[in-house]
């Protein structure tokens, strides 16, 4: 019976542990709800680990290619990443036309896009900021010469 409650701690101190590395990054979450007749409502969260740990699994010539895509801009992406992380609560674009309205703002280190459309559509977007330097510096590491 010992051994059984030594071997349940150890597992449920593994299980804690996997858990606060998969999530000590944050969340990524994405909220969307349309309001019509038969529409449709998605809600989901992926930690962000999920993310960085995804990227080494793409294949080797998407990334490249990808990489070969996007290079003009990874310095700038790099370089948004880098400061928006220096301003944890900010309100970056609020723009409201007529009966729509989009905020981007950075709340407790997180990206936060809000877009409510004049139908009432709903979307909301939650990425912590660390994952779009991440995600450049995996870009890079894929992009020679930038």
């Amino acid at each position: 019976m010992l051994i059984l409650a030594k071997v349940a701690l150890g597992l449920g101190v593994t299980v804690a542990a996997a858990g606060a590395y998969v999530f000590h990054e944050g969340v990524i979450r994405v909220d969307v709800d349309e309001q019509r007749n038969g529409g449709t409502h998605v809600h989901f969260w992926v930690p962000t680990t999920v993310v960085s740990i995804g990227l080494h699994f793409v294949p080797q010539e998407k990334m490249q290619s990808t990489a070969r895509d996007v290079r003009p801009y990874l310095p700038v992406l790099r370089e948004i990443s880098k400061e928006l992380e220096k301003y944890p609560n900010a309100e970056l674009v609020n723009v409201a036309n007529g009966e729509d309205h989009v905020r981007i703002a950075m709340n407790h280190g997180k990206i936060q896009i809000d877009d409510v459309s004049h139908e009432g559509d709903v979307v909301h977007v939650t990425v912590p900021a660390r994952a779009l330097r991440d995600v450049a510096d995996q870009l890079e590491d894929h992009a020679p010469g930038v």
